[in-house]
């Protein structure tokens, strides 16, 4: 947490940081360069405009939220699905890139590292960062499509429930 907290503040850029357990003593490292929370609604938060990019632990919830607003991920899985979601940002879906190159629990990123990654992650003139930018907001548009009255979301709830409805009613 402190590498990470470092690391943030020596990238030059604002950030907004749900820490839950570390609230008090992250705030203390963070100084005035970052905002340190115990909880957000975070939807809300990843909706506004102001937010450039999203560093995540890749959970499912956390993974469809920012693809729904749009953003960009530094992705750091720790288990389970997590490790999947971060292939699906960085190498399917191509809107992320990881902090952590060797996904494990020992390894440690550097300050200099989170630092250096960071701060070009938010260097918005990159061309790489452009096109990690414009992937993203087609993500977006998908998801927006999907969900919209008579997407795929609605199409495939109601074949659901009729599929449901039929298989009770036959038994």
């Amino acid at each position: 947490m402190d590498e990470i907290a470092a690391g943030l503040c020596d990238a030059g850029v604002r950030f907004f940081w749900v820490a839950r357990d570390e609230t008090s003593r992250l705030k203390e490292v963070c100084g005035h360069r970052g905002l340190v929370v115990p909880w957000c609604d975070q939807l809300m938060v990843l909706s506004h405009s102001s937010v450039g990019g999203f560093w995540s632990h890749c959970g499912w919830s956390s993974t469809r939220e920012g693809m729904l607003c749009g953003l960009p991920f530094l992705t750091f899985p720790i288990i389970f699905d997590q490790i999947l979601n971060s292939k699906l940002i960085v190498e399917d879906w191509k809107i992320g890139w990881r902090v952590k190159q060797d996904v494990g629990m020992n390894n440690l990123v550097s300050r200099v590292e989170i630092a250096r990654l960071v701060h070009k992650f938010m260097n918005f003139e990159n061309d790489e960062v452009k096109e990690i930018r414009t992937r993203a907001s087609e993500v977006q548009r998908i998801c927006q499509r999907a969900i919209a009255n008579g997407g795929s979301f609605e199409t495939n709830i109601n074949a659901f429930i009729q599929d449901l409805s039929h298989s009770m009613v036959t038994e």
